[in-house]
């Protein structure tokens, strides 16, 4: 029989790495609330303060011991060093707002920025159901406010029959999964597609890599699990490397809106995407830039330095 040291030894190269993967994925998943959030960022904040009291301290009382006449009076000396530490806490406690990080291994790089997804110099994803609707009058079944009424306003000038062309060219070589009847789907496309499935629209110098991550039900409510989403980042990181040409890449925080992803946080949302598109490049580039552009309502739950810290974790394991 096998000593322990000898069995840890006969492990496969290829088991070995899908154990660092499952470890990095249970990792991925455990987000935190916006609650903790903000109790992170204030016990950083004391942190820092406490940090910087320990410096100026020790520096206060070496400059006493050499010239001991230049630390009078006391008092203004200590509420100086008090407001000098104060300060220091709060700027290095702060809140980021963006963050951007490069990968040695791959050499790509990943940004996390607060703005308006289509105004950025980049290809974008879309978030799609599994019928590809796009339909936004009165709300069913797409709604207005949403990234896909957005795109079809912003990119298409209201043009949804373009749009479905587009769609329906993208997708004509893609087998349906199947079909719904209009009496149980009264509204939108009967078709139903792959989870996972990537319509390439629109033409350089903006490519639109639509992937459909969710299922539409008949009550036209869009729902999607874990591993769906596992499955669609999958598949979005094939179409993106065979068409994207390495460029930069933007996309939302997919999950995160109206498709009922409710399993898991921002931050979890986050992790996974980040996960799934780390370990994709290292097996082959996606793109030189993946840009997560994020709304303020999301930007307000999520602590960038955690998710800077996780991908210092993963450029340390790569």
């Amino acid at each position: 029989m096998l000593s322990p040291q000898s069995r840890k030894q006969h492990v496969s190269p290829r088991a070995r790495r899908r154990t660092r993967r499952l470890r990095l994925a249970r990792s991925a998943r455990s987000g935190n609330s916006g609650r903790r959030t903000g109790r992170r960022g204030r016990r950083r904040i004391l942190g820092e303060v406490l940090a910087a009291f320990g410096g100026v301290s020790a520096v206060i009382q070496f400059v006493g011991q050499l010239f001991p006449r230049a630390l009078t009076p006391a008092g203004l000396i200590t509420v100086l060093s008090l407001g000098v530490c104060l300060a220091w806490g709060l700027l290095r406690g702060r809140r980021k707002t963006r963050l951007v990080h490069e990968f040695r291994h791959p050499p790509t790089t990943v940004a996390i920025v607060p703005g308006d997804l289509f105004e950025q110099d980049a290809h974008l994803v879309i978030g799609f159901s599994d019928t590809f609707d796009t339909a936004v009058r009165g709300g069913i079944p797409v709604s207005g406010t949403s990234l896909q009424g957005q795109l079809l306003e912003r990119c298409y000038a209201g043009d949804t029959e373009q749009l479905d062309r587009e769609i329906a060219a993208a997708l004509r070589t893609v087998q349906p999964l199947s079909r719904e009847r209009r009496t149980n789907k009264p509204l939108g496309k009967l078709r139903r597609y792959p989870i996972g499935t990537v319509a390439l629209l629109g033409r350089r110098p903006r490519l639109v890599f639509a992937v459909a991550y969710s299922r539409i039900g008949n009550d036209y409510v869009a729902r999607s699990s874990t591993e769906e989403f596992g499955v669609s980042l999958h598949r979005l990181w094939d179409a993106i490397q065979l068409h994207g040409q390495l460029e930069r890449v933007a996309m939302p925080l997919l999950g995160s809106g109206l498709s009922r992803l409710t399993q898991v946080d921002v931050e979890a949302l986050i992790r996974m995407i980040l996960l799934s598109f780390v370990l994709r490049s290292r097996e082959q580039l996606v793109c030189r830039e993946l840009r997560i552009v994020l709304r303020p309502a999301d930007l307000a739950r999520l602590d960038l330095r955690e998710i800077e810290a996780f991908l210092g974790t993963l450029e340390s394991r790569g």
